[in-house]
């Protein structure tokens, strides 16, 4: 691990300290490995301890934290992952890694010595994950212990040497009041997605990569009743919502035979069997769609799940593509996106942070399914889109409530909109 130049501790003195390090490092890898059992701190501090190196109290547990890193952990990167803030960490090259923590990527301070280090790293971190990375094998995603989920691709498929993707899961889930502080959304806002929860409404929440759309899918989830049975389809696990009966599947990779493979179509078809109250498929991506469409269309209601798209009206386009890998025409994708899904939520990443920037309803008219805004971000205020009547409907909310213009600065809005009366009731008995 090391700081880059013009940094507090680097020159001469910081160079040999890590070459004593890299040293030290070998030296306590081949005592602990030489033993039985797992790699633990205790193993760590005393294989530390019987080499003989004076290295004092504090430069003792420095030696523990580093070495533990090294040979359990995230090696140099592991000091970036205490962060509760960063969820990625990306490795480009000896003196490229760059991080994320809400705001954009930032370049951090911490390198590598070498390429070798990475590929080690990246090997190690691979082969935790039960795959291996290798020549035959350059390009692999695994998920770890601890939260993490490893993108890993090596030379020559990488034309800059080995590269690291690191996407980290935190345990902590934030609550809506949490993410309205943040700055996702202002309280009116806030008041719609509870509302959309609580009538059952079948959604996606759609926007770009590391845009917050497995954020406030989280979070939402736990809104759902306690009594409520959630089924959690992923392709790696991501979701943990702060929920008394969540169920999750993970789908698996085949092995080296390429046997054993479970997609995530597979994963919707098994969860059907399971009584879910709320479907929800962490991402679709895949030919899965067509599964989650057939299920929304069948009764089980309040579920969905996250889509990738630029922008909430792509999202039509992007579910046409995806159900063209199922072999469903686009008549037959629209015929089932009509009936199965309500509303699509938005999210983006702005100069301040993630946002949801629009929540609207799907539609079928002559030019096509396209989806009409309710609700818009736009230079800092909430406004009415075209389709606000029928979302305040479907939530049970007044609709008059909104005036002519709009519903003033983001995170003001009225407070709170008059319940309308209740619609007909639907097969779930909840009013629409």
């Amino acid at each position: 691990m090391g700081l880059g130049a013009g940094m507090p501790g680097s020159g001469p003195r910081r160079r040999q300290s890590q070459r004593l390090d890299s040293a030290l490092l070998e030296t306590v890898r081949e005592s602990v490995m030489a033993g039985a059992g797992p790699v633990t701190p205790t193993r760590v501090a005393a294989a530390v301890h019987a080499s003989g190196r004076l290295l004092g109290t504090a430069g003792a547990l420095a030696a523990v934290e580093t070495i533990s890193a090294e040979l359990n952990g995230l090696g140099p990167l592991q000091q970036l992952a205490r962060d509760p803030a960063v969820t990625d960490i990306f490795v480009n090259g000896t003196q490229s890694v760059w991080l994320d923590r809400g705001h954009g990527l930032e370049r951090s301070a911490v390198h590598f010595e070498s390429e070798a280090q990475i590929r080690a790293l990246a090997v190690r971190l691979v082969a935790a994950g039960g795959r291996r990375l290798d020549d035959g094998s350059p390009c692999v995603d695994v998920r770890l212990d601890g939260g993490y989920r490893v993108h890993a691709v090596l030379p020559p498929i990488s034309t800059a040497g080995t590269l690291l993707s690191i996407r980290i899961r935190r345990e902590e889930v934030f609550t809506l009041a949490e993410l309205r502080a943040g700055g996702m959304f202002g309280p009116l806002v806030e008041q719609l997605l509870r509302a959309v929860m609580q009538r059952r409404l079948s959604f996606l929440i759609s926007g770009a990569t590391g845009s917050g759309k497995t954020t406030l899918l989280s979070t939402m989830l736990g809104l759902s009743r306690p009594e409520e049975r959630l089924v959690l389809i992923e392709d790696a696990a991501e979701l943990n919502p702060v929920h008394p009966h969540v169920v999750s599947l993970e789908s698996r990779h085949g092995n080296l035979e390429g046997g054993g493979a479970l997609d995530l179509g597979e994963l919707v078809r098994q969860a059907l069997r399971m009584r879910p109250d709320r479907l929800i498929v962490g991402e679709c991506r895949g030919a899965e769609v067509r599964e989650l469409l057939t299920a929304l269309n069948t009764g089980h209601t309040g579920g969905g799940g996250t889509i990738h798209a630029n922008t909430a009206e792509a999202v039509p386009a992007r579910l046409v593509a995806l159900g063209a890998l199922a072999g469903l025409s686009q008549d037959a994708v629209r015929l089932q996106v009509s009936s199965a899904l309500d509303a699509v939520i938005h999210v983006e990443r702005t100069a301040r942070g993630r946002t949801v920037a629009s929540i609207g309803l799907l539609t079928d008219d002559a030019a096509g399914q396209t989806v009409v805004p309710a609700l818009e971000l736009r230079g800092g205020r909430v406004l009415a889109g075209p389709a606000w009547g029928r979302l305040a409907a479907k939530l049970g909310l007044d609709s008059d409530e909104l005036g002519p213009e709009g519903l003033g600065p983001e995170g003001l809005g009225p407070e709170g909109l008059v319940p309308a009366a209740p619609g007909p009731k639907t097969r779930t008995g909840e009013a629409t």
